[in-house]
């Protein structure tokens, strides 16, 4: 009789799996993130890690498509829906928000958005444990994710780790940001506390993770840019910014 593997199961040649790292080209078509419902955490990573994986797999060509973003009632009611000025700019005019009154509408939602090949991912929120969303649901979002080949992140607010066939769960909480570049006393790129608690090809483990400058990173990355120390001659480089298309000013009075 062989023992029960540990979390950190062995591939066949031997190896441990590999650990899980932003930036990887091997990304699971169905996840789920777990996350308190006044805090946006969950949202704000679903969004991050959906923009780690179209950076990763679309190489050097830019992936333009329409992003769909799905919400019942419920989660609106608690969270509110996406902000179009606090959304990345590459992503804000491109944005398809679908208000569904119930879970099942949200779920039929969700999979005719997988089954539409000109999205480049399904972002979805769902609060609590609806019967709606069982495991038979489940199975039915992951297997039109993997024939399409279009990706979801499906939040689950304030819900409890249940029967789903997703490749990739997580556990996310807001977490104190780092210091802001040019000034110590603003707030720095958010910051999440993020627990993988089950995936098909990778161990378990904590990360906290950072959005810089719309780049997915680790919090403790040696690279990401710390306060400027007084005195200090400020970047210019990372000051400078291109600006696209017409100014704010411009479009609120268009």
């Amino acid at each position: 009789m062989f023992s029960k593997p540990s979390p950190a199961r062995v591939l066949s040649c031997g190896q441990p799996e590999p650990r899980w790292r932003p930036g990887l080209n091997a990304q699971p078509f169905h996840s789920e993130i777990f996350a308190p419902a006044g805090e946006a955490s969950g949202a704000g990573l679903a969004l991050a890690l959906a923009r780690d994986a179209l950076a990763a797999v679309s190489g050097e060509g830019e992936d333009t498509r329409q992003v769909m973003w799905v919400q019942d009632r419920a989660t609106i009611r608690q969270g509110g829906r996406p902000c179009l000025a606090g959304l990345p700019q590459d992503l804000a005019h491109r944005l398809i928000h679908v208000a569904a009154a119930t879970p099942e509408d949200a779920l039929f939602a969700l999979e005719e958005g997988l089954k539409c090949r000109d999205l480049a991912c399904v972002i979805g929120e769902i609060a609590g444990n609806p019967r709606a969303l069982s495991f038979t649901a489940s199975r039915r979002l992951s297997l039109a994710a993997e024939r399409h080949g279009v990706r979801l992140w499906l939040v689950r607010l304030d819900a409890a780790p249940d029967l789903s066939s997703a490749r990739m769960r997580w556990s996310a909480r807001a977490a104190p940001s780092a210091p802001g570049r040019w000034d110590a006393a603003a707030p720095g790129p958010a910051t999440w506390q993020a627990e993988l608690f089950r995936a098909r090809s990778h161990a378990p483990g904590q990360w906290s993770l950072c959005d810089d400058a719309g780049t997915l990173r680790l919090a403790g990355d040696p690279d990401l840019a710390q306060p400027m120390e007084s005195g200090a001659a400020p970047d210019l480089v990372h000051l400078a910014r291109p600006t696209v298309g017409r100014s704010l000013a411009a479009r609120v009075h268009a």
